[in-house]
């Protein structure tokens, strides 16, 4: 079964300094690592590129497919996951909306940043998890 795409891994690749690409194929520990050093003082990253195909046959063994992507859960999240679009995208309308909520609010108060940044980071750690529960279920 094909959980994720390798062409979203080599596209997420590109940055891979910031360890994206691992967060994708569910490896947040090295994700974080090479997030904290520049992708492995870029040699890591470097590697990366061989290694991308079985990291994506890795993921795609470990994780369930079902009526949720990944690669959109991912992509939402990359790039609208302050506003909790990806939230939105699995059915978790509560949470989704507190995500909303809150940015629009962090505008007037910025502290709140600080609660985004947090969910943020929690779901670069599940979101993977979270699908995969999801599918599961059917």
């Amino acid at each position: 079964m094909n959980t994720h795409s390798k062409l979203i891994g080599y596209l997420l690749w590109i940055v891979g300094f910031t360890g994206a690409h691992r967060f994708y194929f569910g490896k947040p520990l090295t994700g974080t690592l090479w997030f904290l050093t520049g992708g492995f003082f870029l040699v890591g990253w470097l590697i990366d590129l061989l290694l991308i195909p079985g990291m994506d046959r890795q993921a795609d063994r470990r994780y369930a497919t079902g009526a949720i992507d990944y690669s959109i859960g991912w992509l939402l999240l990359t790039f609208l996951g302050v506003l909790g679009a990806h939230r939105f995208y699995m059915g978790k309308w509560i949470s989704g909306l507190i995500y909303l909520l809150i940015s629009g609010m962090a505008v007037l108060f910025p502290p709140l940043v600080l609660f985004i940044a947090i969910g943020y980071g929690v779901d670069l750690f599940t979101l993977n998890g979270q699908i995969d529960s999801l599918n599961r279920r059917g």
